[in-house]
């Protein structure tokens, strides 16, 4: 594997779990937005969607460093 093609495959791995964690984040809000009173553990209801989306908004700031500074635009195909 050359030098070049580990770069992008780690970079694409770091991109890849930030979506992941990005997706997993909102469906956490979309489980509390449909269905609050049945999360007895999380009785601050407010206090945990802002929790993931303070999750999702460092997990997108992630991929924003990653694609505007690391990214050779002319041989990486990061995913957007």
């Amino acid at each position: 594997m050359s030098c070049r093609s580990l770069r992008r495959e780690i970079l694409n791995a770091l991109v890849t779990e930030s979506e992941g964690n990005i997706q997993k984040a909102r469906m956490n809000v979309e489980v509390y937005l449909h269905n609050p009173v049945g999360i007895g553990e999380h009785p601050d209801v407010l206090g945990s969607i802002q929790e993931q989306l303070d999750i999702i908004a460092e997990e997108a700031e992630r991929i924003e460093v990653i694609t505007k500074y690391f990214s050779d635009h002319s041989h990486d195909h990061l995913p957007n």
